[in-house]
């Protein structure tokens, strides 16, 4: 299917998901389907994945989409702030999650996990739409990982209990501005201050590290990074539709991305979550093949609704869907779309992806959330947590990959690129 043709049914798939669910869903998951739809559209149009940021550092030494999530995260902290200043407590769902062993086992058993499936929990609705093979393997055990680790996240003291708390989250977690409610605005002026500064700290290092591979002729880049550089979309922009067809920049798929978060923390009081509606689709699936509901329930310790609200009024299950259907309309907006069934992958590498998704989904539990409920959200809400689990997902990447380099799932290290004027024949 040529470029404009695949324009054309991408436009009308995305008139068609709008009006189908304006008239067939609940108000409030319609909006969510909405908030899908534009994270879908611009993870895609942006080349942006949490995944990816360690996992291109590591293989190919590129930082720069680690450095775009700095970004991410203050634009998103410093919306966060004028929604939360003055909000009456209580009025928002924040994610401050406890500090605690299930927090770092639960980010180095992630950050090990995503590497092997080379995606997240957001990042497999993405991927479904170009590798169903390895994004629905991973994806079954997802869905396993998180519905055994339920009971662990509901009653575990490695999970539950938190090493440090402040005064509005007592024996929750750590809020920011509780640290600093002495200061300007209540806080918010220094918390924000602190998470520019934990930015700028993690930007210089990447950047440092950056160099260092380049300068080691180890550094490769990224090719879907490249396409969005200012010299390459200029060509693409003159191109009729170009508002659709074009590639995007990182940084304007993160503020786009900050500020439908921006939209969901004022329109749901809550922040961006993906992983637990795996758990209750596996357990919706043993339903279906006729495991009963009450051995479910008392299992996970999760009450009944969880796995018999029908898909389409569960919102973040549908926002997941939204994701999906977002990516898919982006990538035939775009003309890139092809067979999403042609990866061949042997036994051993079916293996890795399950055991990735085994790792993320009980990861999960013991962190509380993925990269977008337990990193995003979080240092977006002003928990420290987030920045812990960011430290662990790095660690659990770098391990992760150095297992997959040993096993084969991706290259060998590179060794040293010459370059052009220094080839010989």
């Amino acid at each position: 299917m040529g470029g404009v043709k695949q324009l054309y049914v991408g436009i009308a798939l995305a008139m068609s998901v709008l009006l189908t669910g304006a008239i067939a869903l609940d108000q409030a998951v319609f909006l969510r389907l909405l908030l899908g739809l534009g994270l879908g559209i611009a993870l895609t149009k942006g080349a942006i994945g949490f995944a990816g940021s360690i996992n291109r550092a590591y293989r190919r030494g590129s930082t720069r989409l680690l450095q775009a999530l700095m970004l991410l995260f203050v634009v998103t902290a410093i919306i966060n702030a004028g929604l939360l200043y003055g909000a009456e407590p209580g009025s928002y769902n924040l994610w401050v999650n406890p500090i605690n062993a299930g927090l770092i086992i639960g980010g180095l058993m992630f950050g090990f996990g995503m590497t092997l499936s080379s995606c997240c929990a957001s990042g497999v609705m993405v991927e479904m739409v170009s590798d169903v093979p390895r994004a629905l393997t991973t994806l079954v055990a997802f869905g396993f990982g998180v519905f055994i680790g339920f009971p662990i996240q509901s009653s575990s003291p490695l999970v539950t209990e938190t090493f440090f708390s402040t005064a509005s989250y007592q024996g929750k977690g750590v809020f920011l501005p509780d640290l600093f409610a002495w200061g300007p605005l209540n806080g918010y002026l220094i918390s924000m201050l602190v998470t520019i500064g934990f930015a700028v700290a993690t930007v210089w290092l990447a950047k440092k590290y950056q160099q260092k591979r380049q300068q080691e002729g180890t550094y490769l880049g990224v090719e879907a990074e490249q396409k969005r550089e200012p010299q390459h979309l200029g060509s693409i922009e003159t191109q009729r539709f170009s508002w659709l067809s074009s590639l995007w920049s990182m940084n304007s798929a993160i503020l786009v991305i900050a500020l439908i978060f921006g939209v969901m923390m004022a329109t749901t009081s809550s922040g961006w979550g993906a992983s637990s509606p795996f758990g209750f689709w596996f357990g919706k699936a043993l339903l279906a093949v006729g495991i009963d509901l009450e051995a479910i329930t008392s299992f996970t310790d999760r009450p009944a609704q969880a796995f018999t609200t029908p898909f389409f009024e569960h919102g973040v299950s549908v926002q997941n869907l939204g994701i999906l259907l977002g990516t898919l309309v982006a990538v035939l907006w775009i003309g890139k779309f092809s067979s999403p069934f042609s990866a061949r992958y042997s036994l051993k590498q079916y293996m890795l992806f399950a055991l990735g998704g085994v790792l993320m989904g009980l990861g999960t539990r013991f962190a509380n959330g993925c990269n977008v409920g337990a990193l995003y959200t979080p240092i977006a809400n002003f928990s420290l947590s987030g920045w812990i689990f960011f430290a662990t997902i790095v660690a659990g990447g770098v391990f992760g990959n150095q297992f997959a380099r040993k096993m084969s799932l991706i290259p060998a290290a590179p060794s040293k690129i010459l370059k052009p004027e220094t080839v010989t024949s």
